[in-house]
């Protein structure tokens, strides 16, 4: 046989040799895939991890051994190794009968979330609103994300989408009803509330966001209702007690109000929760509008250990720190109604040698109209009277309260008005007493004046 011929026949033979190769290769590969699925179904985890592993060995391009080893990874509770896989069969599209697009991009979609890569999640959730353009769930998880990277307004469109195609989507109803709620848009907010009650009555976390809409309508007696009933969800548990006791501090109702701060507290064990600092910032709030100003500084001095910038507490220390070595004041602000008007009778005999004609006490402290005694005669003269405010408030005084004090004064036929408090008076209430009938005592001027008349 010529040279050439015998060429001729070795190169047709390894064509041969080459197709049948790639022949038994492509109906092997399907067999084995095939074989990865049993593994799956039949629960033999490692035996599909193997073989898919095997495949992609021989041919790392085989994308469906790639859907198929991630399939493996999430039925053996390993979903970062599935979700790896799945970002293969991601950017190369192999959909098809045996790899369904749509069930794909849910699952895929479940895993970034799971891995908080929200971006990823929420380009997979857009997908599918376009796939299922019909299908309400996929608008109501792209709302979420957006409301989790507070893009309120594309929040509001999704779920608004959502509802529309499901008008008995509870959770989506509840979603767009917290999201218009942030919006201020509480008539409307409510409605969504409302649906999703109705239609899901034992979703109890719904009450939470309804009493925080009465609340905000001051409706404080509804507000409770609705809180008590969200108590039922431990998740919102502790938050739901903490916001009603703040309905009863609305509602002046502090020994209320202090029984569910406290409940809020013991609910943490650990004494870690955020919610935890403001349920005693909240109680010590409540002491302090009790004149239980120990048992408040308490509160701020565990709150202070916690978290040295939390909301005004520094302030509020800093403000009692005398009440450790003045006892006058500390009785000023602690003693009962009839012991403070026996001090405000004597700090007006201390500073000003008024006496008391009428002495009530009032929310904020004490009011009394008082006169001079001059001399002896004094029986047989007109009595000129003045008017005495004692303030316990917490904050200073405004100007509001000033220009109240001197308005009285034709009311009560007094001539001069003299106002004192434990907390100081804010820059324009000093302002607008100048050269008018009335004379400030602030927390300094009320020390003295108390030690002096012996409190």
């Amino acid at each position: 046989m010529e040279p050439v011929q015998i060429a001729i026949l070795t190169a047709l033979a390894v064509s041969i040799a080459c197709l049948l190769f790639f022949i038994i290769k492509s109906i092997s590969t399907p067999k084995k895939l095939e074989g990865i699925i049993k593994f799956i179904k039949q629960k033999k985890i490692p035996s599909a991890i193997k073989l898919a592993k095997q495949i992609i060995a021989k041919d790392s391009k085989n994308y469906r051994a790639h859907y198929y080893l991630g399939k493996a990874y999430l039925a053996d509770n390993k979903p970062e190794l599935a979700l790896m896989e799945y970002k293969i069969v991601s950017e190369h599209a192999i959909f098809g009968d045996d790899v369904q697009e749509i069930p794909f991009r849910k699952e895929i979609a479940e895993l970034y979330l799971k891995f908080n890569q929200t971006n990823e999640a929420l380009r997979e959730f857009l997908l599918l609103t376009k796939l299922e353009p019909r299908y309400a769930e996929h608008f109501f998880n792209a709302g979420k994300i957006y409301e989790q990277q507070n893009n309120a307004e594309m929040a509001l469109v999704a779920f608004r989408k959502a509802v529309l195609l499901d008008k008995r989507h509870a959770k989506a109803h509840a979603a767009l009803g917290l999201a218009l709620f942030r919006a201020k848009q509480l008539g409307d907010a409510k409605k969504e509330i409302d649906t999703a009650l109705s239609l899901s009555p034992e979703a109890y976390s719904n009450y939470y966001y309804l009493g925080k809409i009465l609340k905000e309508n001051k409706d404080y007696g509804g507000a409770v209702k609705a809180f008590e009933k969200a108590q039922r969800d431990a998740e919102y548990r502790q938050r739901a007690i903490i916001e009603r006791g703040t309905c009863f501090m609305a509602a002046e109702r502090f020994d209320n109000a202090i029984v569910d701060f406290q409940r809020a507290i013991e609910l943490d064990k650990t004494n870690t929760k955020q919610e935890t600092l403001y349920a005693r910032y909240f109680l010590a709030a409540c002491y302090e509008k009790s004149r239980k100003i120990e048992k408040a500084i308490e509160q701020w001095e565990i709150i202070y250990k916690k978290n040295h910038v939390f909301r005004d507490v520094a302030a509020r220390l800093n403000e009692y720190k005398d009440l450790q070595s003045n006892d006058s004041l500390k009785e000023y602000l602690t003693c009962g109604p009839e012991e403070f008007a026996e001090i405000c009778k004597k700090t007006a005999a201390a500073a000003l040698s008024l006496f008391a004609q009428t002495c009530d006490i009032k929310k904020w402290g004490c009011e009394m109209t008082a006169f001079e005694r001059k001399d002896e005669s004094w029986m047989n003269m007109r009595k000129q009277l003045n008017l005495l405010r004692f303030y316990r408030e917490t904050e200073p005084i405004e100007d509001s309260l000033v220009r109240n004090a001197l308005d009285s004064l034709k009311q009560y036929n007094c001539t001069k008005a003299y106002l004192f408090s434990s907390s100081g008076f804010t820059h324009t209430a000093t302002s607008l007493a100048e050269g008018r009938q009335v004379e400030l005592f602030g927390k300094e001027q009320l020390e003295q004046i108390l030690q002096k008349s012996g409190v």
